[in-house]
């Protein structure tokens, strides 16, 4: 059974650590209670700050957990890169992935295999989420700061078709950089603001919801020459 992606524009503990709503969201889609949540800080170079980050965020909510691809031997929990990783990966419920570079995050998870073991564990009915980066990896491609200014990229993962844009609000360079990538052909895709996620059960998209009140996602594609912007229905997460 394919399990769920949460595809933050962005938000969660590490953009709004007063506000847990997308990241309780994340939870409640789990199998198992307490869920096995693994943070991978990949696209950050497993900053052991952010790492930090997540387990004051999310200890005392499930079992938390990190996975580190970089040489960061003072960080604890480290999963051994062998035949280890493959055990570790299929033991956990969910993986939240952080944000960062996500040229850098592509390139490492291939060279340790871990593409393959995450998509195992989707098909196997893990949830995958992640911000920022952590959104934009799941799709084919689509628009981000990894080689300087914004610029396509065509290499994600693939578990979700088309393209994506995270933060589309919050950066206007970017929302313009990504709406010119569909214009000149790119496959149609996803612009998701801070705040709001895309919830996919399998690669169908259920529905999209949000931290804050005024959050937005769109879909995004290119018809006879003219970009159509639509918006999508929102599910406020908030009373």
């Amino acid at each position: 059974m394919t399990g769920h992606i949460v595809a933050l524009g962005g938000g969660g503990f590490s953009m709004e650590p007063d506000n847990p709503r997308l990241d309780d969201f994340i939870l409640s889609l789990c199998r198992r209670k307490p869920a096995r949540v693994c943070f991978i800080a990949t696209a950050s170079a497993d900053s052991a700050t952010y790492i930090t980050k997540f387990y004051r965020a999310f200890s005392g909510r499930c079992i938390p957990t990190d996975l580190t691809l970089f040489d960061s031997s003072a960080l604890p929990r480290r999963p051994a890169l062998t035949v280890d990783l493959a055990s570790f990966v299929a033991s956990q419920d969910v993986f939240y992935v952080g944000g960062g570079n996500t040229a850098n995050l592509l390139a490492v998870w291939r060279a340790h295999k871990l593409d393959r073991l995450l998509r195992r564990a989707w098909r196997n009915g893990a949830v995958l989420s992640g911000v920022s980066a952590g959104m934009l990896c799941w799709f084919q491609g689509g628009i981000t700061d990894s080689f300087g200014g914004y610029k396509r990229i065509q290499d994600g993962l693939g578990l979700l078709r088309g393209t994506a844009c995270p933060h589309y609000d919050g950066e206007p360079q970017r929302q313009a950089a990504f709406r010119r990538l569909i214009a000149q052909g790119a496959p149609a895709g996803y612009a998701a603001d801070d705040g709001a996620a895309l919830h996919f059960k399998g690669t169908q998209l259920k529905e999209v919801v949000s931290s804050r009140p005024k959050a937005l996602a769109y879909r995004l594609r290119r018809r006879r020459g003219v970009v159509e912007e639509t918006p999508l229905k929102v599910r406020y997460l908030g009373t």
